[in-house]
């Protein structure tokens, strides 16, 4: 794709966009957003720096698991305050909180005790029986405006075995000898189903561009289990998932909550294309060290709250000298939105479309 070099003409606001914090300013880009998306992820070729507020996300009701987590987001009004909660895909009980904006799996009763159950207990869904035809004609608006679009599966692979043993279970089931085994089993036929899931998303809704999934590793001060753990019992089943996205010529996008900065070697060679995990870690120094093989979400490193407009700018400045190479492409994550401001935004864009038109 040729992409013309900047001229302070696309500096002009030609919309507006409301995101989860508020509105930001659309500016007169030189080519469409897919297009900078596609240039991005496939040739990591940037065209200017990516916030996040770029894509929009796409949670069909037609997943039973995004009415339980009550983060539905699709062509049909959907209220999680009285929609939220209820049973996900395998029939385990969430109860959404209001206050929090999200949902919970009830406590107390696990589905699972032993993963050397789950053939005996789990009921699987019937992917095929998902009324997808249905869903499809609703939700051809929602891709009508051309901006780029990431499907969200919100349980990934730890995440879901949390959601069938509880937190203390699912843990123990990963390093414990005899269930070890289990595991993989259960893991194996669990990417199967994402593949077939996937797969089914690609025919019903082939405008999507992203898959973005979840799979918490962390909390607030380190990973919940060391790097071997993940690389033996977690990272080839996300390998058989990312393999299959990128056949089909979609991008793989990954969620990752909480400091797991030695987790990142994991993230790569699962074959995730791009990881903006939360500012407990280094992104700068993971930049440095990683960048190259994944794209990172670098945080701006600045007091928003002690900062004027031009102060900001400045730190727009800062950030593009130091990140924006064409060479080696990151994110700012959508979590850093209270630094951006319209004045380091404006600025970032700039300076982004400077550094990337040379």
């Amino acid at each position: 794709m040729s992409v013309p070099k900047f001229s302070e003409k696309e500096m002009k606001v030609v919309d507006k966009k409301k995101t989860m914090f508020g509105e930001v300013d659309i500016y007169d880009f030189p080519c469409s957003v897919r297009e900078a998306s596609e240039s991005l992820y496939k040739k990591h070729e940037p065209v200017w720096q990516f916030t996040g507020n770029e894509y929009k996300t796409f949670a069909p009701r037609i997943n039973p698991d995004n009415i339980a987590r009550g983060m539905v987001f699709d062509c049909k009004p959907f209220d999680p305050d009285t929609e939220g909660g209820g049973k996900d895909m395998f029939g385990v009980e969430w109860e959404y909180i209001k206050q929090v904006r999200g949902s919970m799996v009830r406590p107390g009763k696990p589905m699972l005790e032993d993963m050397n159950d789950w053939e005996k207990v789990l009921v699987w869904p019937d992917i095929d029986a998902w009324d997808w035809k249905n869903s499809s004609e609703y939700n051809k608006p929602f891709f009508d405006d051309g901006v780029p679009v990431k499907a969200w599966l919100q349980n990934g692979f730890f995440e879901r075995i949390i959601s069938l043993m509880e937190f203390e279970g699912a843990i123990m089931a990963l390093i414990d000898e005899d269930q070890k085994d289990a595991v993989h089993a259960f893991l194996t036929k669990l990417s199967d189903m994402y593949v077939d899931i996937f797969d089914h998303y690609c025919y019903y809704y082939p405008q999507v561009d992203i898959f973005y999934i979840h799979d918490d590793w962390g909390a607030q001060k380190d990973t919940f289990f060391s790097p071997d753990v993940v690389r033996e019992m977690i990272v080839p089943y996300m390998r058989k998932v990312t393999d299959f996205i990128h056949s089909k010529g979609k991008i793989a996008d990954f969620h990752s909550c909480g400091k797991i900065e030695k987790q990142v070697p994991n993230m790569i060679a699962a074959g995730w294309d791009s990881w903006a995990g939360q500012p407990m870690n280094d992104t700068a120094k993971l930049y440095d060290m990683y960048g190259d093989k994944i794209i990172i979400g670098v945080y701006p490193d600045y007091d928003v709250d002690d900062s004027t407009p031009e102060q900001q700018r400045e730190e727009a400045r800062k950030y593009a000298a130091r990140f924006c190479r064409k060479d080696k492409p990151c994110l700012v994550p959508g979590m850093a939105f209270k630094m951006l401001t319209p004045a380091f935004c404006e600025e970032l864009y700039r300076q982004s479309r400077i550094a990337f038109s040379k």
